[in-house]
C-alpha cells in the first residue's frame, strides 16, 4: 500500500488515537471517516454558513438517532397527511382508527408532530407508541398535545434531515389526503422507491370511507405517466389504494409475512426471510423473475461473511444479481414471497425487525 504524505499520516495517527479513546469501538472505522471529513473541511476554505448548516445538521441527526435507538427493533409506520384537516373530518377519524389498528398489531407510529392527520396519528397510537418529528419554523409549528413533552418528540431545524428520519426509520408508509406537502411526500416516497434509495417497504394510500382522493390521483398516474411510458408498468405495484382500514393494516402486516429485510453485498442482493423456501418455490421465482437478473439465478444462500455481525445472521436467505433498475418488479418479487409464505407456519411478530 502506498505510504501517506507526512501530514496525512500524522492526521491518521491522531484520529486513530482519538477513536481508540471513544466507547463505540464497533463503528470505529466509520467514526474515523467522519472525523477525517471534518478535519479536511477545517483545513480547507468553506463559508461560515456552510459550517452552520453542517453543525446544525449533525445536532439534528444526533437528537433523532438517540431518540430512535432504543426502539430500533420495532417496526414503525410513518403517517403523512394534511395538517389542516379538523378533528370532525372523516379523514381525521380514519387516521385515528388506522393508528390504533396498526399499533394493536405491535407497530409504532411516526408523524410530523403537527396538527390534522399528524395529530390524529399520534392520538390513535397513544404517546407510548408514537414518535413526533417536528420542524422549527419562523411561525413555530407547535407539537400536538398527544406527543408534546414526550422524549420521542424530536424538533428539527432542517426539513431535509426531518424527511431523512421520517423515511429512514419507517418500515411502512401510510398517506392520507393532503395538500402540496402530502403530494410532495407521496412523490418523494415513490421516487426514492423507484430509484432504490428507500425500501422496499409497503405504501398504503388511504381514502376516507367512500372517498376518491387517491383514486383520482391514481387516474392521473395511469393516464399521464403510465400510458405515456414515463414510468414502468410495474411501478404502481409499490403502493396500495384503499378506503378500508382492515385492508391497509393487513397490507402492512403481510409485507413482513415471509420477507424480513434485504441488503447488498457488493453487487449481490441478499434477501432475508422468516422461513427457508422450498426448492420448488425458488424454481418458481426463477421462472417468473428471470427478467430482473443480470446474471446467474435466484438461489438460497448462507449468511455471507460480510453479514457475520448482523443481527439477522440466523435468518434464511436468497440472493440474486438484481439489475438495480426494475424496482417495481423487485417489489412484485417480495409480494410473491409473501404469498408463498401463506403455506408456511404463521410468522410471529411481523412488527419486529
Amino acid at each position: 500500500m502506498a505510504s501517506l504524505p507526512p501530514d496525512d499520516a500524522a492526521l491518521a495517527t491522531e484520529l486513530a488515537n482519538l477513536v481508540a479513546r471513544l466507547p463505540n469501538l464497533k463503528h470505529n472505522q466509520l467514526i474515523r471517516q467522519a472525523l477525517s471529513t471534518l478535519v479536511r473541511l477545517a483545513e480547507g476554505e468553506i463559508d461560515r454558513l456552510d459550517w452552520k448548516i453542517l453543525a446544525s445538521t449533525l445536532q439534528d441527526m444526533e437528537r433523532a438517532a438517540q431518540a430512535f435507538y432504543a426502539y430500533r427493533h420495532v417496526r414503525k409506520v410513518t403517517i403523512f397527511g394534511s395538517a389542516r384537516l379538523q378533528a370532525d373530518s372523516p379523514e381525521y377519524q380514519q387516521a385515528v382508527d388506522f393508528a390504533r389498528c396498526i399499533t394493536r398489531q405491535g407497530f409504532m407510529v411516526i408523524t410530523g408532530a403537527g396538527g390534522g392527520i399528524m395529530e390524529a396519528g399520534n392520538a390513535g397510537a397513544g404517546p407510548e407508541n408514537s414518535f413526533g418529528l417536528n420542524i422549527r419554523l419562523p411561525f413555530e409549528q407547535k407539537a400536538n398535545p398527544y406527543i408534546e413533552g414526550d422524549p420521542k418528540l424530536v424538533t428539527f431545524k432542517y426539513f431535509f434531515v426531518r424527511k431523512l428520519f421520517l423515511l429512514k426509520e419507517s418500515d411502512a408508509v401510510a398517506l392520507f389526503p393532503g395538500g402540496f406537502g402530502t403530494q410532495d411526500e407521496a412523490f418523494e416516497c415513490l421516487t426514492l422507491s423507484q430509484t432504490g434509495k428507500f425500501g422496499p417497504v409497503p405504501m398504503v394510500l388511504i381514502d376516507r370511507p367512500g372517498g376518491n382522493y387517491w383514486q383520482a390521483w391514481n387516474r392521473y398516474i395511469e393516464e399521464h405517466l403510465l400510458k405515456s411510458g414515463l414510468i414502468s408498468p410495474a411501478d404502481p405495484s409499490v403502493y396500495t389504494i384503499t378506503d378500508r382500514l382492515d385492508v391497509a393494516c393487513q397490507t402492512i402486516a403481510d409485507f413482513y409475512r415471509m420477507y424480513h429485510s434485504c441488503r447488498y453485498v457488493g453487487d449481490l442482493l441478499v434477501i432475508r426471510l422468516k422461513h427457508e423456501l422450498l426448492d420448488t418455490d425458488v424454481a418458481q421465482l426463477n421462472r417468473d423473475f428471470s427478467d430482473i437478473l443480470v446474471k446467474g439465478q435466484i438461489e438460497k444462500c448462507p449468511t455471507l461473511p460480510e453479514e457475520a455481525g448482523d443481527e439477522t445472521a440466523g435468518l434464511p436467505r436468497i440472493s440474486l444479481y438484481f439489475n438495480q433498475q426494475d424496482l417495481g418488479r423487485l417489489h412484485q418479487l417480495i409480494l410473491r414471497l409473501n404469498q408463498m409464505g401463506a403455506a408456511y407456519p404463521e410468522a410471529r411478530h411481523p412488527e419486529q425487525k
